[in-house]
């Protein structure tokens, strides 16, 4: 039950006009990020620059900037005095340092992107059918979304898995990346343990050309295969010593045969890792800030034709693919690990 009170009505109006702002205060931040003008302010310091300095350097025009400048010192995200702009170390850092897992610059890409297609969304509402068409640069913004994921299983999962650090860290380990999307988790894995073979699996095209191109630049193409396929069918046996799903087992259309065709892809010995962020399993767990986000999160989940699951479902889907009950970590991210070794 709910402990607080009702509020009255001053007060729920203060509440909605915040939440109107954070609407703007989303938009606020995309644009700072996708035109790096926070990226800018962070390089020039405790000087910062005047709205035309930031202009010429990020390539935009004057007169927008100078717009944008008087919108995030309102909005708390930037501070503009005597004419120039800076931010803050703090805002930087959560806006742009993508290996740490309290970075949500992917996050706010990612909600402003998703919700461009959202003009469709009262449709479904009224007649249940899926937009399950979604652009290009939806799965590009995913990406960027899960940029997050891939500092907390650095930093948080593989702290909480002393072992499997030790198992990645031997010559001759293997790791199957089951739906890598752009393939970013294989290059961190690639560059931090130096003698593993990785392959990723995705069925998008798009996410495909993207991987492999990503890997190119990086380097690490004698490394990293990316092989475009059916991830319930992956072809592999006995090959690898993890199996690793990153945000990626709630989307599929059969997460149990996924589950399967990776545990037939290990090694004795070798592990299957889901990381993801578990949908709350009562109305209490969703009356909480990370209840509140991810409500949202389900809620173009659902749009498009899948759906978040809770930690029941995650078990579950185990379960069906007839494999060990999962052990299950919940990382201090609010991200849930689900891993199983092969005896």
């Amino acid at each position: 039950m709910r402990q607080s009170p009702p509020m009255g009505l001053d007060d729920r109006f203060d509440d909605l006009v915040a939440t109107l702002g954070g609407f703007y205060r989303s938009w606020l931040i995309y644009l700072g990020l996708e035109l790096g003008l926070f990226r800018r302010l962070r390089e020039a310091g405790v000087e910062g620059l005047t709205p035309a300095q930031l202009a010429s350097a990020a390539g935009c025009a004057a007169a927008p900037i100078e717009e944008w400048a008087l919108a995030v010192d309102a909005h708390g995200l930037a501070t503009l005095e005597d004419g120039r702009l800076t931010v803050d170390d703090e805002t930087a850092a959560v806006l742009l340092d993508d290996r740490v897992p309290e970075f949500l610059g992917g996050q706010f890409v990612h909600a402003v992107v998703a919700s461009l297609d959202w003009d469709r969304l009262a449709k479904f509402f009224q007649t249940g059918r899926p937009f399950r068409k979604r652009p290009d640069r939806y799965r590009e913004s995913i990406e960027r979304l899960t940029v997050q994921d891939i500092a907390v299983f650095f930093q948080e999962a593989l702290a909480a898995l002393p072992q499997l650090v030790a198992d990645l860290g031997a010559r001759g380990a293997r790791v199957l990346d089951v739906h890598c999307g752009g393939g970013r988790w294989l290059i961190a894995m690639a560059q931090r343990f130096t003698s593993l073979e990785l392959v990723g699996v995705e069925f998008e095209p798009d996410s495909v050309e993207r991987a492999r191109r990503n890997v190119d630049a990086a380097g690490l193409g004698d490394r990293i295969r990316i092989e475009h396929g059916d991830v319930a069918r992956t072809r592999h046996a006995g090959e690898f010593d993890l199996a690793y799903f990153q945000y990626a087992l709630h989307g599929l259309a059969d997460p149990p045969a996924a589950l399967r065709a990776a545990w037939a892809a290990l090694r004795d010995g070798g592990r299957l890792l889901v990381l993801d962020w578990a949908l709350p399993s009562n109305v209490e767990e969703f009356r909480t800030r990370h209840g509140e986000l991810i409500a949202g999160v389900q809620l173009d989940e659902v749009f498009q034709g899948t759906r978040l699951g809770t930690r029941e479902a995650f078990t579950g889907w185990f379960s069906a693919a007839e494999l060990p009950e999962p052990d299950v970590i919940d990382l201090p991210s609010g991200a849930s690990v689900f891993v199983v070794a092969k005896s």
